[in-house]
Parts: structure tokens; C-alpha cells; sequence
């Protein structure tokens, strides 16, 4: 089964400035590899980084490896949304309760954390790198590029 005309992917972490905006740049990176071309995008749960671009470590990384994120623009997600995406991808557990109380009564949106995508990975939180250092965004992507590749190939087969 193909990607149906209507899927759409919002990637969600606390403040859309590490996680949910590398997230959103690995998936756009991989998703030719599978034929498939949904609406993406990414947003945060908290409003305290509105309107910033991603953290500049997390640039850095996306950087290094081949992507340019610097144009994004942290967003807070909205009820519209639950509408808007198919599938609502979240980084970590709080964020995952969060998500799920905010989402309206007979929303489309179908939510799941990004790694649960992944094949022996199920239940795992991204770990958010905004505390630490280089070596925790580098992590992170390689979470974020693992996730964007099973989400992918998943959405490519119609498993979800």
C-alpha cells in the first residue's frame, strides 16, 4: 500500500529547537529513498522558543551532516494540527502525555513516540541533548536518522 494523498508527519519535542526540527530535516532526508513525499513539519509543546531558529548546536549537527536547518522556525503545536497531520511523531514520554491530553476528541492524528518506529526500540524517549554538550546532539541525530528511516519505510508499505 502507498502513502496515502493526506498523510502528514509533525515531528513534536518540548521547545522545537533540538529534537522535533532534526527530526523533521532527517525524515525530508531519507524520504525519497522510499518514494514517498508527505507534508512535514515540526513543533514544541512549550511557547518559550517561538519564532527562535533551532539551537545552534543542533545546526551544527544537522551541518555535519549535510542539511541546512537555520531557516526553521520553532512553532507550538495547536489543536488545528490534530486535524492537519495524520501522524504526530513525539521525542520523549512527557511530551507524549502532553500531546495525548491536548488532543481533541475524534482527532485523526495518530500519535507515537519516534523510536517506537524502530525495531527493537520501542518505548525509547530521544534524549533530549539541550543540557549537554557536541556529543549529545551527535546522539540525538543518529536517534532522529534511525527513526526518520523506519517511520519512512513504514509509511512507504503502509504499515501505519
Amino acid at each position: 500500500m502507498a502513502l496515502r494523498d493526506d498523510d502528514a508527519v509533525l515531528f513534536v519535542c518540548l521547545g522545537n529547537i533540538c529534537r522535533s526540527p532534526l527530526a523533521e530535516a532527517a525524515f525530508r532526508s531519507v524520504i525519497g529513498e522510499y518514494g514517498i513525499a508527505p507534508q512535514i513539519d515540526s513543533a514544541g509543546t512549550g511557547s518559550w522558543h517561538v519564532g527562535h531558529p533551532p539551537d545552534p548546536r543542533a545546526q551544527a549537527v544537522a551541518r555535519r551532516n549535510g542539511i541546512e536547518i537555520g531557516h526553521y522556525r520553532a512553532r507550538r503545536i495547536g489543536p488545528e494540527d490534530f486535524a492537519r497531520f495524520r501522524h504526530i511523531v513525539v521525542m520523549d514520554h512527557a511530551n507524549l502525555d502532553t500531546v495525548r491530553q491536548a488532543r481533541p476528541s475524534g482527532a485523526r492524528a495518530a500519535v507515537s513516540l519516534l523510536l517506537d518506529h524502530v525495531p527493537g526500540r520501542v518505548g525509547e524517549a530521544v534524549a533530549d541533548p539541550y543540557f549537554g554538550d557536541d556529543e549529545g546532539f551527535d546522539l540525538t541525530w543518529r536517534d532522529v536518522h534511525d527513526g526518520a528511516h523506519a517511520l519512512a519505510r513504514r509509511l512507504a508499505v503502509g504499515e501505519i
